[in-house]
């Protein structure tokens, strides 16, 4: 039902995922009038879109558009704001973009990764696309992942956020390190971005 388009490890050598969902389905089935939905032991929560019909349209292109909403649901510590997670999207937006960004804490995070991957553990990012024009979809940063890995790795915990968010925003606009060339190529954009960010380097030891 669902194509995956690869399962390979990404710069920060944990795996991630971009998984392609058909035109109108989501994460459960249930688009386009609903976004981001999780089971956890049978249970589903759901978030709708946000939707202003009465919005008039503007007189003039306005550049790009990033419509996120960041839905909390870990109690981990020190986790970014959504003005942060704004900035750090934005930072790699090639066009309008909607998405749903969700923390997650473990327990969650195994569990989409064992529904969508067949992979019974948490990993740090899944993107889940629904369409790509305009780009829209779901990102998952499981929380306790992110944080292991940026101790383990000594990098800023803040920064590691950031590279995540700036790799799930390509994978939703069609990026990806499947084969050798892509990889690099994807690398070398995330460390352009972090850099503009006056971020590290996150491929740098």
């Amino acid at each position: 039902m669902y194509r995956i388009n690869r399962s390979l490890k990404c710069g920060c050598r944990k795996n991630c995922i971009r998984i392609k969902l058909p035109s109108g389905a989501g994460v459960y089935g249930i688009r386009p009038f609903l976004n981001f939905a999780v089971c956890n032991e049978g249970r589903i929560a759901i978030r709708p879109y946000e939707m202003n019909p009465m919005k008039k349209a503007p007189t003039k292109k306005l550049g790009k558009k990033l419509s996120l909403t960041v839905q909390y649901a870990s109690d981990a510590e020190n986790l970014p704001t959504r003005a942060q997670f704004r900035r750090w999207f934005a930072a790699a937006m090639q066009g309008d973009m909607s998405l749903t960004l969700r923390i997650v804490n473990a327990e969650e995070g195994r569990a989409l990764n064992k529904n969508y991957r067949a992979k019974d553990y948490a990993t740090n990012v899944l993107t889940f696309v629904y369409d790509d024009h305009p780009v829209s979809g779901d990102v998952v940063i499981c929380a306790p992942v992110v944080a292991r890995e940026a101790a383990e790795q000594g990098k800023d915990l803040f920064a590691h956020y950031a590279h995540m968010s700036i790799h799930a925003a390509l994978h939703l606009q069609g990026y990806d390190h499947e084969i050798e060339a892509e990889a690099e190529a994807m690398e070398a954009l995330e460390t352009s971005m972090m850099l503009k960010l006056r971020l590290a380097n996150p491929y740098q030891n």
